[in-house]
């Protein structure tokens, strides 16, 4: 999961879990528990990204992939959804892909210390926030696109202190509808121009809404993404 089940964060938090009777996850899961009691050690893990053990590794090798591919095919994009972005390995390498033309969409509810938007230097980046009823907590990091995608989520956000001195974990999300899911909330959000504000070049947040002026569609990010679900809830069967 993205976050932390409580009463009451739960009336205004939006997170994210994963039920799986996947074997190796399952086994995963048990190791980092283990883990966690001091009953193990565990260093490494069949699918979960571990941190502080591998997971800034595990993303890093990500991006390189994508600039790999987006070299070779001039395909590929990455798009993560976080709290915070403020780890400078993190912020570099999202650079370096950007210089190689990687598409990178960045959804940060929080702090973010990468500069976008920047001719010759991360000019492929768009960063985006989104506020509104509720609180947006969930982390989904999303790699490459079609046969491709590689989509996880969990607890982490790109900061030091998750990276190198918390234990914090990322779940592949393998199946296709459970993909289609959360491409759904990340296409929503992208397209937000009533709750969202776009961090500029100057390093100032401006609201998207006041940014397309007359183009503005009016699309709000919990009115939709509830009205979905509401309808496919009242579905019959």
């Amino acid at each position: 999961g993205t976050g932390n089940y409580n009463p009451k964060t739960a009336r205004i938090y939006v997170d994210l879990g994963l039920l799986s009777d996947d074997q190796e996850l399952a086994s995963d899961v048990t190791d980092l528990f283990n883990v966690l009691t001091g009953v193990a050690r565990q260093r490494s893990y069949r699918k979960l990204l571990v941190a502080p053990m591998a997971l800034r590794d595990g993303l890093l090798k990500l991006i390189d992939e994508e600039i790999a591919h987006h070299q070779e095919t001039g395909e590929g994009r990455i798009v993560i959804k976080v709290n915070a972005i403020v780890d400078p390995v993190t912020i570099a390498a999202l650079y370096r892909a950007s210089q190689a033309g990687v598409p990178i969409d960045l959804i940060v509810r929080g702090m973010c210390s990468l500069q976008p938007s920047v001719p010759g230097w991360s000019e492929t980046i768009r960063v985006r926030s989104v506020v509104g009823r509720f609180l947006e907590h969930s982390r989904i990091y999303w790699f490459g696109t079609g046969a491709r995608e590689r989509v996880l989520i969990g607890s982490a956000d790109l900061m030091e202190r998750n990276l190198d001195r918390r234990i914090e974990a990322l779940a592949p999300v393998e199946d296709a509808p459970l993909k289609q899911r959360l491409g759904e909330i990340v296409r929503v959000m992208l397209a937000d121009d009533r709750r969202s504000w776009q961090l500029c070049p100057d390093g100032e947040w401006r609201r998207v809404e006041e940014l397309l002026g007359d183009a503005a569609t009016g699309l709000d990010t919990f009115e939709t993404l509830m009205g979905t679900t509401r309808a496919s809830l009242e579905a019959p069967g």
